[in-house]
């Protein structure tokens, strides 16, 4: 009776288990790639999701870092930061106007999310690479996060399907055998027929490198993730283990 009410208990924990959402910290913008001198301006969404099943969005406290790396140079950009409401959680948003040829990569350091359920707190420092123009050399630029993702393919032009490759660090350095967690950012048109295909996981190889072909079009996310050196501090002032990633979003289209 001992042994199988042990089992009638596990079978109700494990679904909780298998249910655990992946976190997505999302900087989306307007577009990829500007072609148009005449149109430079963009816009950008900052939302702490689950892309794949479209929501719930979780809160976002005020952002530590946003900015832009650009051929201009390193641009602070919180000052353009307006608070919205996606699924009735506090996000963000942003404009910008590109101002020359280049490649701009917008980066995003929020505020630390504590995941009660975890029993963790949660930093993804983000990025995302814009083309402006055709004008673009420096879209491998590190912008100096803890844990980062350096693009070994270039993050953008992509079609669907092409391989996009990208070097783990942790403070400075490869890491080997990393998790790396990849979404898509799902428009609606796909259903997962189960909790596996919501978040494909791969791992880098031995000198921190990672390679994923991406099957559908549209924006694809992919979190390096490093559990903290350090214990953080949730709300309650309670040390707790701190997860840090470090999250880059690529766009693909089909070839038509």
């Amino acid at each position: 009776m001992r042994h199988s009410l042990v089992i009638h208990l596990t079978w109700l924990i494990l679904p909780v288990a298998l249910n655990v959402q992946a976190h997505f910290q999302e900087l989306i913008p307007s577009k990829d790639i500007a072609t148009d001198p005449n149109d430079p301006e963009l816009t950008l969404d900052l939302t702490f999701t689950h892309p794949m099943e479209r929501g719930p969005a979780m809160p976002m406290g005020e952002p530590v870092q946003f900015g832009v790396l650009g051929p201009g140079g390193r641009e602070d950009l919180r000052e353009s930061l307006t608070q919205r409401l996606q699924d009735g959680q506090p996000a963000y948003r942003a404009r910008y106007r590109l101002k020359e040829p280049g490649d701009y990569i917008f980066y995003l350091e929020p505020a630390p999310y504590w995941e009660s359920g975890e029993g963790r707190m949660i930093v993804h420092d983000t990025k995302v690479v814009v083309d402006g123009f055709g004008g673009g050399e420096s879209w491998d630029a590190e912008v100096g996060f803890p844990v980062e993702i350096i693009p070994l393919t270039r993050p953008y032009g992509l079609w669907t399907g092409n391989l996009f490759q990208g070097l783990v660090k942790y403070k400075g350095q490869p890491v080997p055998f990393a998790t790396v967690e990849v979404e898509w950012r799902n428009d609606g048109s796909v259903t997962p027929p189960a909790d596996a295909f919501v978040t494909q996981v791969i791992k880098t190889d031995a000198h921190g490198v990672f390679a994923y072909a991406m099957p559908r079009a549209g924006w694809w996310g992919f979190a390096a993730l490093v559990e903290a050196d350090q214990p953080m501090k949730n709300p309650e002032g309670k040390e707790v283990p701190g997860e840090l990633g470090g999250l880059i979003w690529v766009y693909t289209r089909d070839m038509k």
